[in-house]
This record gives C-alpha cells, sequence and structure tokens, in this order.
C-alpha cells in the first residue's frame, strides 16, 4: 500500500513537467560575418604618354664668360611599365623644349633635352614613388656657335594614379654633361617638372 501511495504521488508530482509537453530550447540567434571589404589593387602595368612643363637651371664649368641661366622647360614624354605586385619598372623617352639663356649677356641658350630612362620604384597607396637614370642628349648655341653633345641623368619622380588612366606627378632631374662638344666646357642641369600621363 505505501509503494502504491509513492508512486501516485510522484506521479502527481511529475505532472506539471509533463503538462505542456516538451520544454522548448531557444534557437541562438545566427550571426553572420561582417564582409571583408578588399581595397581595389592598383596595377601600373601598361603604355602611358603625356607632357611636362617646369624650371631649369644651368650651371657651366671652364667657360670663359658666365654661362649658368635658367629658366622654363618643357615638353613631351611616353614609355611603358610593368608591375609586378610590389615593385614596379619601366623605360621612357622624354623630349623637352627650352628657352634657357647662358649667363646675363646672351652669351647663349639651351635649345632642347632628349632623355632615355629607366625607372624603378614602389607602390605607396594609388601613387608610385621611383629613380630614374639614364642617357641625355641636349643641343644649344654658345658663344656664337650651334654645339650639341651627349650625356647622362639621374633623379626621381612620383606619380599618383587619378583614376584607371589619367597620371599626374613630378620629377626632378640631374642632368651632366663633361666636355661639351669638345669645348672644355662642363654643363650640369638641374630640372623640375609637373606631368601629367595618359594610360591606354
Amino acid at each position: 500500500m505505501k509503494r502504491i501511495a509513492a508512486l501516485v504521488l510522484g506521479s502527481l508530482l511529475a505532472a506539471p513537467a509533463f503538462a505542456g509537453g516538451p520544454m522548448e530550447v531557444p534557437v541562438e540567434p545566427v550571426i553572420e560575418p561582417a564582409p571583408v571589404v578588399v581595397a581595389p589593387t592598383i596595377d601600373w602595368t601598361g603604355f602611358y604618354a603625356g607632357g611636362q612643363l617646369g624650371y631649369g637651371d644651368i650651371g657651366a664649368d671652364g667657360a670663359p664668360v658666365d654661362l649658368d641661366g635658367d629658366g622654363w622647360i618643357g615638353g613631351l614624354h611616353a614609355g611603358y611599365r610593368h608591375d609586378f605586385g610590389s615593385a614596379v619598372i619601366g623605360a621612357e623617352a622624354a623630349y623637352d623644349w627650352a628657352s634657357i639663356d647662358f649667363g646675363d649677356e646672351g652669351n647663349g641658350e639651351l635649345d632642347d633635352v632628349m632623355r632615355l630612362k629607366l625607372l624603378a620604384g614602389g607602390k605607396i597607396g594609388r601613387g608610385l614613388l621611383y629613380a630614374s637614370a639614364g642617357a641625355a642628349w641636349a643641343d644649344a648655341s654658345a658663344l656664337g656657335e650651334d654645339l650639341s653633345d651627349n650625356g647622362y641623368f639621374y633623379g626621381a619622380g612620383y606619380d599618383y594614379l587619378v583614376n584607371d588612366n589619367w597620371i599626374v606627378g613630378a620629377e626632378i632631374l640631374q642632368h651632366e654633361f663633361d666636355d661639351f662638344d669638345d669645348s672644355n666646357i662642363d654643363i650640369d642641369a638641374t630640372t623640375v617638372q609637373a606631368r601629367v600621363s595618359y594610360r591606354f
């Protein structure tokens, strides 16, 4: 009798737990991972062409008169760059017209400069910081003679990719012409130019 009473009592105590059926387990909310934003990859590979304009300063050693001078210089350029990921290399040809008088008394003038350039640099966001060097040719009139000679140059520049096609930048170059056209005159020229290029 005691056993029957215990079973009845146990059933009555357990009844409320089963009255509503099985207990529902709350569903955990699903948290979606935040989308990964990938910055667009800047690729400098391709051909480009454009123009440059700036200032040139010329010094001369060994001349019997003052051949130092400064003035404007500007022209056209075209080249190709290849992007290797972290580094960019390229080659470029440029031609500049110039209006730089030698000395204060019209002792001559630098007429034009042509360059063949190799460049190598690294990417900084949408920009490209690079070093360059190469061969240079120049035509000038000095001391009543037309002169021309070749030399070399080196320098640095920075280009910024405005969009997929347009590039703006600046460049500073140091040119050296030793014994210019067998005149026993050494000429050096520093140019600073702003550049605009179009990528094809």
